[in-house]
């Protein structure tokens, strides 16, 4: 039977060595991540197969609210154990397809890419160019 999406095994395990080690708490399943490696293997192998098979849906995603400090509360949303390594999954592929493509002077949210490693770009150059341009994005969506 062939998949509908090619995603190979290894990346959803390196997906899952990921969310283990961020830790973080449980979704609105109450499965830990300690729960969810009891089984570990069928979990997994489950998430590949939806994920494969292009059936995959998330479970929806517990909101805690947190208090602000000027007042009032934000909701923050908790994705389901097997939801934050299905995200993690797409991010790896995403970023395998999209970061070539990006210019090697781009590193806002770049994988190997810090604040810092723009700084020192920034620094190089300033010494070649006599202008900075600066773009957010997210005024082309307004």
């Amino acid at each position: 039977m062939t998949k509908s999406f090619v995603i190979p095994k290894e990346l959803v395990w390196r997906a899952w060595l990921s969310v283990k080690a961020n830790k973080g708490t449980y979704g609105i399943d109450k499965q830990s991540i300690e729960d969810f490696e009891r089984n570990l293997g069928g979990n997994l192998y489950k998430l590949w197969n939806r994920m494969s098979s292009g059936t995959y849906f998330p479970p929806p995603v517990r909101g805690v609210d947190i208090p602000k400090k000027q007042g009032g509360v934000r909701t923050l949303g908790i994705p389901a154990v097997s939801d934050r390594v299905a995200q993690t999954v797409a991010k790896l592929v995403l970023e395998l397809q999209l970061d070539p493509k990006f210019h090697p002077s781009s590193y806002g949210y770049c994988p190997g890419k810090s604040a810092h490693d723009a700084i020192g770009a920034t620094r190089q150059q300033c010494w070649k160019f006599d202008f900075v341009l600066e773009f957010d994005i997210r005024g082309m969506f307004v």
